[in-house]
């Protein structure tokens, strides 16, 4: 087996590098690229490795880490989840200000890649700066506050682990059901410690998004339900823009005459003057799109997570023969 002898943050920057997506035939990176904020704990192992491989993955410097994580994940957004960001910042208080912006890409399910630095693995300099000493955990440190609220989480402590880490985490933020943030918490001395890799790990890789087929049974169920409503409504969310479905969408209402609007994430899924197409629903929502919610005895929600605001914390839909169709990838979202 051919072997490359790479850091450990050589060899993630490589990986990275090697990442494509084919979108309408071309091929693009997968990373765009990766913000960055140098400190104590990723300056000597990702910094000298993003420095080197610039030309291949850019790297774009940033002022405040919940900033540049936030950006992270509206250029995952404006990319319809298709291409991403990779966000690295030093351990400690750099690392935490991106939890927040992680918060967001859980629960809109972004992807992401955060990559912050973490204690040395070692332990030989203990207590090092801005560590977390935890008086009953010996494992604890800053970046375990990314574990609710990542999709993968890992921390990597020998220099092998990137090679079933990285591969958990493309995946993870390539499946349209597992999509969100992934952290790898990357230990600072580990950064710069060497290890034969596998070439074939550094192999370019074409990714293409994924389509998940409907249970023929439970379509017919839907299409059942659906002809016998008297008053259907039609909610959509984010799902649709990701499954670049704008226009099948408008056009099934149409035939139908269903009444369609959009939530915060499905902003723009519908023509603003399409005649059915009401607009925004729930707390920001508009009079005639709360008042037909209210009203509707079947609501198909395509691609929505039925989120608190586009649903008034579920005082909007009133009727109380209501039926409700979720068509969505991820079954916790599909059966709220």
């Amino acid at each position: 087996m051919t072997t490359i002898r790479l850091t450990a943050a050589q060899a993630m920057v490589r990986f990275l590098s090697a990442q494509q997506v084919e979108i309408d035939g071309r091929k693009q990176r997968l990373f765009e690229g990766v913000f960055a904020i140098f400190g104590h704990g990723n300056v000597a192992g990702l910094g000298e490795a993003l420095y080197a491989s610039r030309g291949a993955l850019p790297t774009y410097r940033a002022h405040n880490e919940q900033a540049m994580a936030h950006a992270a994940i509206a250029f995952a957004k404006a990319s319809r989840r298709k291409r991403m960001m990779a966000c690295t910042s030093s351990i400690g208080p750099g690392a935490t200000n991106m939890v927040t912006a992680a918060a967001v890409a859980h629960v809109n399910r972004l992807p992401v890649l955060l990559i912050p630095g973490d204690v040395f693995a070692n332990r030989r300099p203990d207590p090092v700066l801005q560590q977390v000493e935890d008086f009953g955990d010996g494992t604890m440190s800053a970046n375990d506050c990314f574990k609710p609220v990542s999709r993968y989480f890992d921390r990597i402590t020998r220099p092998e682990q990137i090679v079933p880490a990285l591969n958990r985490a493309v995946a993870v933020m390539t499946d349209p059901a597992e999509c969100g943030p992934v952290t790898l918490a990357f230990c600072q001395d580990v950064q710069s410690e060497a290890y034969d890799y596998p070439a074939s790990f550094f192999d370019e890789r074409v990714h293409r998004p994924r389509r998940i087929a409907p249970d023929p049974r439970e379509v017919d169920e839907a299409a059942a339900l659906l002809k016998q409503a008297k008053k259907p409504f039609v909610v959509c969310g984010g799902g649709v823009l990701y499954s670049d479905a704008e226009r099948e969408l408008i056009d099934f209402c149409a035939r139908r005459g269903v009444p369609v609007v959009e939530t915060q994430a499905g902003k723009s899924a519908t023509p603003a003057d399409h005649p059915l197409a009401l607009g925004a629903v729930g707390v920001t929502g508009t009079g005639a799109a709360n008042a037909l919610a209210a009203q509707a005895d079947v609501i198909v929600g395509v691609g929505t997570r039925f989120a608190d605001f586009i649903t008034g914390s579920w005082a909007l839909f009133r009727n109380p023969d209501r039926r409700f169709i979720g068509l969505n990838v991820q079954p916790f979202d599909a059966v709220k």
